[in-house]
């Protein structure tokens, strides 16, 4: 890691001396680029009189709830707008990994549209609704409390805000990661309509359509629908069928009304549906039972090209999520005032052959049913010259109920798991959070600026697990609060320069285990996780604002860190419980430039290095029905690539009939483990501690090289702006897992990641 670290830094001191260099050699360069968010007044200043970029081509970012610049936030940031977007042909969430450093974004596949996130190692792996991500998806001003639907269609966003490291003060608890942050358009008050339509491999077909009209100059509508399928990208072993295939729905329609300059409301009511079909490639091996049931060329798989034929038994899963928006401000001149309302239901019936074999091993059907509700109110101002404000409070609540049928060991595949376990369990649990925040920038002297801020959050937490006949198993009720402060200094030495240092604390709450088995463990609560975050970085506007040039280090210590262990107990003889295990170090550095030499090219690059090393991590395992300690202290981290880089570049070209826009990237990701699990292991096997030194190989992705292309045609139908663009992703063929799992020395299996893939896509614009 010493020598990623050393050629890390010494990337980026070349980066940075290449930068120069050409700003010397380019001083005369074009200021035009549509993938710029203009800003011709400049953005709305931060804290008093701290001196302004004089760039007139600003991405202007709301990460810290203001308007302000990019390069004049003092966070690692990182800002993708629509037009990025679109000329990616980029289709959900998962697109950004790799746009921004230290960033993962996985499909799970056990649950709908639901996704693995990552950022600077701290991730959350896993589909139960009582545990809680450790990065944060906010939608439009509204948190998503659960990892289903965070895989939303790009079609209608406005701006994508990657924020890293924990943002506890302002965006609240389990944001230690970090958060993205993704904005949709807002109604424009004008008729016009934006549609597409897109045909891709592997029988992948989508419409979209966003249209916009205005009652006067007060009332906006935007209608939106947007429908994908596919037939998947896997094949069935035994029929040679495609499987993986899913029906995805979002619609619902935007209303602004703006009676006068001052006051402003946006209401969005929407729904979400998806049906998919639900596949695992069979990883097990033969030191697995499970092996020992299954056909032998089912045993001892690889994980790369081997996981796109399955051969499990046929699964399905249904989600409905209908959800409500509403954002009003109010400029009363000396304050502004917010209020965020958020609504989401989500019903979900989902069957899963865990297994991945014919043989009906272990079989699942999960009926979940979730609910959420926030309102978030702030008002931000000007206290005097040089000092600005932002303060608040924060309402959320939800609960989830889940039943689950199992078949293990069943030998019945044509028999429904409703209709074969009589003894299905049951778990019930709500959340109710509560909390106030500040945040306030100082400007104390000339070019320095004091950022500082603090959020108190109070979590009620209830948890019931019970099965339909054996009753009761246990339940818990408890509460946990954090204060999450934050400060930070920064100082611009010139208008196009900026430093900054800065020290956070997030946390990720609290909980009960929603696998345990015995009252005891049912009714035990694990505490929150803490992340003490140090950050030092710059931010550089070069060559005239042409050339921008960000680069950070950071230093995090990670405590209390809750992981799944299994333990005795129950009536299998085992259950799984979350603990609080032990605590992590975490640092890395951080880069990203984007540079436009000349007119119409736009060339951008990032850089992500880590060093994720546990300090101590300790849990007890069974072993020949005994309870023994392990440590996995030498087990690496999941999800923490030790680096993680992208290249990319767009060129625009005037022609006859209009313009042609082409785009080609690279993303670099190195290979990173996706589950704690058992590797070789050393020690007292028979009395304990067992040394465990490393996590099993089958759940190690391999090193990632992805590279992605389009090219668009724009012109004119008329008076009606048209497209086509011929786009490929993956275009390199690069196969292997995007999740993979061990379970208990019974079987294994893993999901993959989207083979090469090609398609063409029509679109107009008025």
């Amino acid at each position: 890691m010493k020598k990623a670290y050393s050629r890390a830094l010494a990337a980026a001191a070349l980066a940075g001396s290449a930068m120069f260099i050409a700003q010397a050699a380019h001083a005369q360069v074009s200021n035009e680029d549509t993938d710029i968010v203009p800003d011709p007044e400049g953005p709305t200043p931060a804290a008093g009189p701290v001196t302004q970029s004089t760039n007139a081509n600003q991405i202007i970012v709301t990460a810290r709830r203001r308007e302000e610049s990019l390069q004049n936030t003092p966070i690692a940031i990182t800002a993708i707008n629509a037009a990025m977007l679109e000329n990616k042909n980029s289709l959900n969430i998962g697109d950004l990994q790799g746009e921004a450093p230290n960033l993962l974004i996985t499909q799970q596949n056990s649950g709908a549209a639901a996704a693995n996130l990552s950022i600077r190692g701290l991730t959350y792996a896993d589909v139960e609704k009582s545990q809680e991500p450790t990065v944060g998806v906010v939608i439009d001003g509204v948190f998503l409390g659960t990892n289903t639907g965070q895989l939303l269609d790009f079609f209608d966003i406005e701006q994508i805000e990657v924020l890293r490291g924990p943002q506890g003060t302002l965006f609240g608890r389990n944001t230690i990661g970090g958060v993205i942050n993704i904005r949709r358009s807002r109604p424009t008050f004008e008729t016009g309509l934006k549609a597409e339509i897109s045909a891709a491999r592997f029988g992948t077909y989508s419409g979209r359509a966003v249209a916009n009209f205005g009652i006067g100059d007060v009332i906006g509508i935007k209608p939106f629908f947007f429908y994908n399928e596919s037939d998947g990208f896997y094949r069935d072993g035994a029929t040679g069928e495609r499987r993986g295939g899913s029906e995805n729905k979002n619609y619902g329609v935007a209303i602004a009304v703006e009676p006068s300059t001052d006051f402003d409301l946006l209401l969005t009511v929407e729904k979400q549906e998806q049906d998919f079909d639900v596949v695992n490639s069979v990883i097990t091996n033969d030191g697995e039972l499970f092996c020992g049931f299954a056909a032998p060329e089912l045993c001892n798989r690889n994980t790369t090209t081997d996981l796109y034929t399955v051969f499990g038994q046929p699964a399905s899963g249904t989600y409905s999520a209908p959800a409500l928006t509403a954002e009003m401000n109010w400029d009363t001149g000396p304050v502004r005032l917010t209020s965020v309302t958020g609504w989401r239901k989500t019903s979900e019936n989902q069957t899963q052959d865990f297994d991945s074999t014919p043989v009906d091993l272990y079989y699942t059907q999960r009926l979940q049913k979730y609910q959420q509700f926030s309102q978030e109110l702030r008002a931000a101002g000007d206290l005097f010259d040089g000092f600005d404000y932002v303060v608040g409070g924060f309402y959320f609540n939800s609960d989830f109920d889940l039943l689950q049928f199992t078949r293990v060991f069943g030998f019945a595949p044509d028999v429904p798991p409703r209709e074969f376990d009589a003894n299905p369990q049951n778990v019930v649990g709500t959340t109710q959070s509560y909390a106030v925040f500040g945040d306030f920038n100082w400007a104390f002297a000339e070019n320095l600026r004091l950022s500082f801020g603090g959020r108190w959050t109070r979590d009620e937490k209830t948890l019931r697990n019970s099965f339909a006949q054996l009753g009761l198993v246990g339940e818990g009720d408890a509460s946990f609060s954090k204060f999450t402060p934050k400060v930070g200094v920064d100082w611009r030495p010139n208008p196009d320069t900026l430093l900054y240092a800065s020290w956070s604390r997030g946390f990720r709450s609290g909980g009960f285990s929603p696998r345990a088995a015995t009252a005891e463990t049912a009714g035990t609560p694990y505490d929150p996780e803490v992340v003490d975050s140090y950050e030092v970085g710059s931010k550089l506007d070069l060559l005239g604002g042409m050339l921008q040039f960000n680069v950070a280090g950071f230093l995090s210590k990670y405590d209390g860190l809750q992981q799944n262990t299994t333990i005795p107990g129950g009536p299998t003889g085992n259950q799984t419980i979350t603990n609080n295990v032990g605590s992590a170090t975490i640092k890395g550095i951080e880069a990203d430039a984007t540079w436009r030499p000349v007119t119409n090219l736009r060339l951008n690059a990032t850089l992500g290095v880590l060093d994720a090393q546990f300090d101590d991590f300790t849990a007890g395992n069974v072993v020949g029905g005994l309870l023994l300690p392990f440590d996995y202290t030498a087990n690496d981290p999941i999800y923490s690539p030790d680096v993680t880089a992208s290249i990319g570049a767009q060129y625009m070209q005037p022609v006859s009939f209009g313009e042609l826009v082409g785009t080609l990237g690279y993303r670099y990701i190195g290979k990173y483990d996706q589950q704690i699990s058992l590797g070789p292991l050393t020690g007292d096997l028979v009395n304990g501690p067992v040394i465990v030194n490393g996590n099993d190989p089958r759940v190690r992705t391999d090193t990632q090289n992805l590279l992605d292309a389009t090219l668009t045609a724009n012109f004119m139908m008329g008076n009606t702006e048209a497209y086509i663009s011929a786009f490929g992703r993956n275009l390199l063929d690069d196969r292997g897992t995007t999740a993979a799992f061990t379970v208990a020395g019974l079987f294994s299996f893993a999901s993959a990641r989207e083979p090469r893939t090609y398609g063409l896509t029509l679109g107009i614009d008025f």
